[in-house]
């Protein structure tokens, strides 16, 4: 069910320029840089960085995906983010908090690249929303960029060993 956005979040949106992003939420690229690196996985060059702004509203979440470069996730403002990353190869799943420093949170985590990765803001804040700052490099490119297949193999062993984020698929 989609939730009403708040004002800070329309605010947001607008002020940000944010437009809506394929695996869910808001997202809007803020950087990438001229300079270019090549990946030694065969891929061509790339922008050395790039950086988004990316919302996700309490309703939504970061649908399970991979990159195929390292990104940097680092909480901005509004909820604490859950997020959670999953090694397909040793079936390995990680979570971790997203938020100001507490003993329960950290403002940033890494995601290594092509781990499987979704989000979403923890459920029950009165903020609404979670604001994230992402950074990849290489640089993002949307070739580099794979959502889980629904019925997949990867999605069915989601399911059957973590029942509880096959939502997010």
């Amino acid at each position: 069910m989609p939730s009403t956005p708040t004002p800070r979040t329309r605010q947001l949106i607008e002020q940000l320029q944010l437009q809506p992003h394929p695996e869910g939420g808001w997202y809007r690229e803020v950087f990438r840089s001229a300079g270019q690196v090549a990946p030694q996985d065969g891929r061509p060059a790339r922008s050395a960085l790039t950086s988004i702004y990316f919302l996700l509203e309490t309703a939504q979440h970061s649908r399970w995906h991979r990159v195929l470069s390292d990104e940097v996730w680092v909480h901005l403002e509004g909820t604490p983010l859950d997020l959670w990353t999953w090694d397909a190869a040793d079936s390995h799943l990680h979570s971790a908090v997203l938020g100001p420093v507490s003993a329960a949170t950290l403002p940033q985590h890494v995601v290594a690249a092509g781990l499987w990765q979704a989000a979403r803001p923890q459920p029950g804040d009165a903020a609404g929303y979670t604001l994230v700052a992402c950074m990849v490099g290489p640089g993002f490119d949307f070739s580099d960029f794979s959502m889980m297949a629904p019925g997949g193999s990867e999605a069915r062993r989601i399911t059957a060993d973590h029942p509880q984020l096959a939502h997010l698929i």
